[in-house]
């Protein structure tokens, strides 16, 4: 069982004050770009220094350990699919450009993904359990698979976990032209009504304060499963299974929350997920907040 003690989370909407998320920012050229604090928690040295998706991973784990009860820290686990990408590209071209010559060594530094833990433990001292998911669509649901094993281990631990990515021109050009971001011109206010393939790009950083204590936490959550499949019958029986497992008998699920996205090829999927949990039962969405990226089941989860 996870215990979610404190949450801290930078995307397209206005995240970081009481009631901000109640007003919807709209997209700019079918892209929500993330709005991004001052970082006060970071030297303003290092800052200048580090690309867009380190600074936002980086500076929401340091936002995070700031709030109170958040106690010592064990570990930091960090989910990723594209983290400092960017800054590997921007690299890579350095060495085309200078020859192998004079290169800038800070496009090395943060151009792997584990640039973001590897600053946040350097920042803080901690020399703990520091490592990064780098699973495409399932980097944030494996760190959090990661610290539900550790702390089951070490029942007495803290941990910071997180997801995040960002909209760089290296990803999303490769994913738009792989048809996986809208050509049409669309509003995130009219996304689930476009009925189009392909969806809105989007980026942000969600980090979350684990324990397996329940006192005082915010959430708990009690399972997590994965699966891949194109098959709506093997969806559909996963996650009867899933729900018959963790549903108190007698009761039923409260809520779906959907990872609808606007791409109509998508959409037998999560159909069939609410043909299982019932017409009852009520569906919400996040994806025209903040935008489809591999790690937005952070955002989500915040």
């Amino acid at each position: 069982m996870l215990c979610i003690h404190q949450t801290f989370c930078i995307s397209p909407q206005d995240t970081l004050t009481p009631n901000g998320i109640d007003e919807l920012k709209e997209s700019v050229n079918n892209k929500l770009y993330a709005i991004e604090p001052s970082y006060e928690g970071i030297p303003v040295n290092i800052l200048r220094r580090m690309g867009k998706a380190v600074r936002m991973g980086v500076g929401a784990a340091m936002s995070l350990l700031q709030k109170k009860d958040t106690g010592p820290l064990n570990g930091i686990i960090i989910g990723t699919a594209m983290g400092g990408m960017e800054g590997c590209i921007s690299f890579l071209n350095q060495i085309m450009e200078f020859k192998e010559g004079m290169l800038t060594p800070t496009n090395f530094v943060q151009s792997t993904p584990n640039a973001i833990a590897a600053q946040v433990g350097l920042l803080t001292k901690n020399t703990g359990y520091n490592t990064t998911h780098v699973h495409r669509g399932l980097s944030f649901e494996n760190a959090l698979t990661d610290a539900d094993m550790l702390l089951k281990e070490n029942p007495e631990h803290h941990y910071i976990v997180g997801g995040l990515d960002e909209i760089s021109a290296y990803n999303y050009n490769i994913d738009f032209l792989g048809n996986w971001y809208k050509k049409e011109a669309v509003s995130n206010k009219d996304l689930y009504r476009s009925h189009s393939i392909s969806s809105m790009a989007g980026e942000g950083a969600a980090m979350f304060s684990i324990t397996s204590n329940p006192i005082n936490a915010l959430a708990t959550l009690t399972a997590i499963h994965t699966m891949q499949a194109s098959d709506e019958q093997f969806i559909s029986d996963e996650l009867k299974n899933f729900l018959k497992l963790y549903v108190p008998e007698g009761e039923q699920v409260d809520l779906l929350l959907s990872g609808e996205n606007g791409d109509s090829r998508m959409q037998n999927y999560y159909t069939c997920c609410e043909s299982v949990t019932g017409p009852g039962v009520p569906v919400a969405r996040f994806k025209h907040l903040f935008g489809e990226y591999a790690t937005v089941t952070a955002a989500a989860l915040w």
